[in-house]
């Protein structure tokens, strides 16, 4: 008789929702009773460290991300796992540097293929988990077939396959700074120009559908935004625990926004431009609270640092000036390893989980967000290969103050080779084997340089990164081999790893396009 009472407890307990079964979960983690967590990560483009107003105060634009910080978690010391497009974003879905994934520089309009179809991607796993996935914004990982992100563990995708500067534009003078013209179109001589030709001639697609070509930027944001609250909302009815991936084409050149942003900041366009993605995460904010159960971590970060040739219309990278570098020659921000090109702003924000107005010091990495995500929602990481990334729950809740001991920084086109791992961070210190400037603003690249011994600074007390150590210092002397055992040790491990290899092939029939008769893709009918 009492077992029959003890089940029919159970039964109700169990129509009841009360009881969540999750084999491996940990309840320590997350409370079991309101079942999986929901995951939105917000990646900028070419964000610079500097343009958060919590780090920087000269920084004025970001109202809503700092209310996000005093709501949670920030990270003085987080890196983007390369300092170009496509490599950090790869690293970012499969948790493993490009020299493993196969992505070590970007993909183009014509490139045939994207992240190596035998890498699994962060959707794949959280899918698997019985999570509804989205991607919304840029990808840059391969369009065409089944590179396109419904094949990469995405269930919904709403964005532009690449950066909003690989396409042309009917206005130049629209654009901030001017995207190349578009070339005339004899069938197109006698349309007369509307709004949508102040576009750039990208396509915008929703699914494997283009729904608008060439793109308006100046609503684009707004659209996104409005994607992303639509998808949070359907998830929720669904019941299904959510992940969406945010990818804005803010703060990457050409500049665009609506007017209602238009000269509100003293930085100009640049500004102006980053008080909308403030207030679009703003808006996002505001739904994930809506949640009474506040179940959601939100995590937002930049992709690399700012695009320095871009002059005034790139962002701030703060104290980190890569003085070294800049006294050779070049920039010393997006495509190079020195700090300005991969230190970028994080928060982690989660009411009631992560501790509010908390900041971390650690050396982390977006290559982390793969290992945290899948732990928190109770999954295994794929089998069969190794991993960079750090599963760093315990830091976000307060419970841990270990993050990684070396980090690696791939060369991401400035100097050598693709991918190459030449520059290494151990604690404190970080050591050049090969150092190299990106174009800077109206000048010219720096040279790329092999050193042996390699260059090391102190970034504790020097992080400008202006004066190495003297290889004769005994701090030298100390930390020179600590650091070369770093480095062997992550080439002997990937060496042995199971790794892929991208195709970087081209074809330009591979370009999405709404009207191949056309010199330029356009969606609108002509007469």
């Amino acid at each position: 008789m009492e077992a029959f009472f003890f089940m029919i407890i159970i039964t109700a307990a169990l129509i009841s929702g009360f009881i969540y079964c999750n084999i491996g979960f940990n309840e320590a983690q997350v409370d079991s009773h309101v079942g999986k967590p929901n995951f939105i990560i917000i990646l900028a483009d070419d964000i610079g460290w500097g343009d958060l107003g919590a780090n920087w105060p000269l920084t004025k634009e970001t109202p809503n991300l700092d209310k996000m910080v005093q709501g949670g978690m920030r990270f003085k010391d987080f890196h983007a796992a390369a300092s170009t497009c496509s490599p950090s974003r790869a690293s970012l879905l499969t948790g493993r540097l490009g020299l493993r994934n196969g992505v070590t520089h970007n993909f183009a309009v014509t490139s045939v293929a994207g992240l190596p179809l035998n890498e699994t991607t962060l959707a794949d796993v959280l899918k698997e988990a019985n999570y509804s996935t989205a991607v919304i914004g840029k990808w840059h990982l391969g369009h065409y077939g089944p590179y396109h992100p419904n094949f990469r563990g995405f269930d919904y995708y709403f964005g532009i396959p690449y950066s909003n500067d690989m396409g042309c534009t009917d206005d130049p003078g629209y654009n901030i700074p001017p995207s190349l013209p578009c070339p005339k179109d004899p069938v197109m001589e006698s349309w007369k120009v509307t709004t949508h030709t102040r576009g750039v001639a990208l396509p915008l697609l929703e699914n494997e559908r283009i729904v608008e070509q060439p793109v308006n930027l100046s609503s684009l944001t707004e659209r996104y935004t409005e994607q992303v609250i639509q998808f949070i909302q359907k998830a929720r009815k669904t019941m299904h625990p959510f992940f969406l991936y945010f990818a804005p084409a803010h703060m990457h050149v050409p500049l665009q926004y609506d007017s209602q942003f238009a000269n509100t900041s003293t930085r100009g366009p640049y500004g102006d431009g980053l008080r909308e993605l403030d207030h679009a995460i703003g808006q996002i904010l505001e739904e994930v609270n809506a949640d009474f159960q506040n179940n959601t971590l939100v995590w937002f970060a930049g992709d690399n640092g700012p695009w320095s040739e871009k002059c005034q219309f790139s962002g701030s990278a703060g104290p980190f000036a890569g003085k070294w570098q800049t006294q050779q020659g070049g920039s010393s921000a997006k495509r190079t390893t020195w700090e300005g090109g991969h230190r970028t702003p994080a928060v982690a924000y989660w009411p009631g989980k992560i501790p509010a107005n908390t900041t971390s010091s650690l050396l982390l990495s977006t290559l982390d967000i793969f290992s945290t995500l899948i732990s928190l929602a109770g999954a295994n990481l794929p089998p069969n290969r190794r991993y960079d990334s750090l599963d760093i729950t315990k830091v976000l809740f307060g419970q841990s103050h270990s993050g990684h001991k070396a980090l690696f920084h791939p060369n991401s086109g400035a100097a050598g080779e693709f991918g190459d791992l030449k520059t290494i961070r151990l604690k404190q210190y970080k050591a050049f084997y090969l150092t190299g400037g990106a174009k800077a603003c109206k000048g010219g690249e720096g040279p790329a340089q092999q050193h042996d011994p390699p260059l090391i600074f102190n970034l504790l007390n020097d992080r400008a990164e202006g004066q190495p150590l003297d290889p004769l210092d005994a701090e030298y002397r100390a930390v020179f081999p600590q650091i070369q055992r770093a480095l062997d040790n992550i080439i002997r491990d990937i060496s042995t790893d199971n790794t892929s290899m991208a195709d970087y092939s081209h074809d330009p029939a591979v370009i999405p396009c709404c009207q191949p008769k056309h010199v330029v893709c356009r969606c609108e009918n002509v007469t």
